[in-house]
């Protein structure tokens, strides 16, 4: 295990840090108001900022928070754009570290390491588990309230194993503890820095399975992962040493979703539907994308306007399909989507 580390604060505030963290901040945003008030008067938003830091007078401002139901009903709590330009020049400095830390299996915010990544990891891992074994079976967890249910003072704990500069240590804590839930426990889902604090939170049990029980077959993505093996008891007994870890280490709970299941089931993961011989969209993505065109057809007749929006949902869903075995899927979605002019159809048949 790595060392400790000392010594960033200057590395934290240097302009060109911080500029950098800006930049980041900015990516795909530049258009909204309050990326491009700051950046109005950029240079002196960077250099007050590094002030702020340098005299102990940085104070975050209060989030943005809103409702999302996609692809499951959550709250969102978004810091404002001043803050995130801090939280992005702070990931710069920490994230190499963590990742130095963090096993090979653990997906999810890391460089590389998306949901694409973790369903191809798991499909290899389905293709060795059916050639060493034959019949397997899948251990698939989900931890209940994750973002709502991490233990600030655990947290901080897991992140002083790796970092040791006390005015940086500063700035992290104020992050964690600002706009806290109960008794200090939660941090918001709609944070850079708490994409990376979730990864460090659940490192443990990362390496708690990987090098205290062995296994092989194993990915995380965020808070849901799998495990698989030839032995249903193994997993059911293992399953147990995992809440007593999760309880009494991290004071988190598995979701009653959490299942054991025999490996010729599809391993739904990721967005995806994994066997050993092929993968397959997930049932309510294709769905969700029929719906959305079918009402895209309907708005169609009054706003021609709508087909652009159409062809950019295409091609996202496309982009998806691309990744798994969706021929006959693709040519379901294609027919619902009927754009027509007069007789003639809106969009060409390719």
């Amino acid at each position: 295990m790595p060392s400790t580390v000392n010594n960033l604060w200057d590395s934290f505030i240097d302009f060109e840090n911080i500029y950098r963290g800006y930049f980041s901040a900015a990516r795909g945003k530049r258009y909204r108001n309050e990326v491009l008030s700051y950046k109005a008067k950029l240079e002196d938003n960077l250099f007050s900022l590094i002030e702020d830091l340098k005299n102990n007078n940085y104070k975050p401002l209060p989030f943005r928070r809103f409702h999302i139901t996609n692809p499951k009903p959550r709250e969102i709590e978004a810091p404002a754009f001043c803050d995130r330009v801090l939280h992005h020049s702070l990931d710069q400095i920490i994230e190499p570290i963590f990742e130095k830390r963090f096993i090979n299996e653990s997906y999810a915010c890391r460089l590389g390491r998306g949901t694409h990544a973790a369903m191809r990891h798991v499909f290899k891992c389905t293709q060795l588990a059916k050639r060493q074994w034959g019949n397997y079976f899948v251990l698939k967890c989900d931890i209940s309230k994750f973002f709502p249910s991490v233990n600030h003072d655990i947290l901080k704990k897991i992140i002083r194993r790796a970092i040791w500069d006390k005015r940086l240590l500063c700035i992290i804590d104020l992050i964690i503890d600002f706009n806290s839930g109960i008794d200090g426990v939660g941090i918001p889902i709609g944070s850079l820095t708490s994409q990376l604090f979730a990864n460090v939170y659940l490192d443990p049990l990362d390496h708690f399975l990987k090098e205290t029980c062995r296994i092989k077959f194993y990915a995380r993505y965020m808070d849901d992962f799998v495990i698989l093996h030839n032995s249903k008891e193994y997993l059911r007994e293992l399953l147990k040493k995992i809440e007593t870890f999760l309880n009494e280490r991290l004071e988190l709970k598995l979701n009653p979703k959490t299942v054991i299941f025999p490996g010729k089931h599809a391993i739904d993961f990721c967005g995806y539907r994994i066997w050993p011989t092929h993968i397959k969209p997930r049932k309510r993505t294709v769905k969700r994308a029929k719906s959305r065109m079918r009402k895209m057809v309907k708005l169609y007749k009054d706003d021609p306007k709508i087909l652009e929006h159409a062809k950019a949902s295409l091609v996202s869903f496309m982009g998806y399909i691309k990744h798994c075995s969706g021929r006959r899927t693709i040519r379901s979605v294609l027919k619902v989507a009927t754009f027509k002019k007069g007789k003639k159809p809106a969009l060409p048949d390719k």
